[in-house]
């Protein structure tokens, strides 16, 4: 069984930057993508970026240039640094973890940033 555990939302000031992390645990096959998603109220779960065991990363236009994904894959974690952070980056962001056929979610955690 696999665990994401995420941690490192809060409430930020827009200009701020926050860390987001998620730690994966369980039977991870070694060649999977780990990926952030974001959901605010009334809209529908988006990509946020994304990264492969390989180093490959992915971005949503609306964050390029603003966030990064890394992960350190001897600790099946997965990071993503937010920087000049805008009020309509508020959601509920969450971890996913695709390994082999499976796919995996954490819980989400709330990121918001007032204006």
């Amino acid at each position: 069984q696999v665990q994401l555990v995420e941690s490192g939302g809060g409430l930020v000031q827009a200009g701020g930057s926050l860390r987001l992390s998620c730690a994966a645990s369980g039977h991870i096959f070694s060649l999977n993508t780990m990926a952030w998603y974001r959901q605010a109220p009334g809209k529908q779960r988006e990509l946020v970026a994304g990264i492969t065991s390989a180093g490959a990363t992915n971005y949503a236009d609306s964050v390029k240039g603003r966030f990064t994904i890394s992960r350190d894959n001897a600790k099946n974690t997965v990071y993503m640094q937010m920087n000049s952070l805008k009020p309509e980056d508020t959601a509920v962001y969450y971890c996913n973890l695709v390994s082999g056929p499976y796919g995996y979610w954490g819980q989400g955690t709330q990121v918001t940033v007032s204006s």
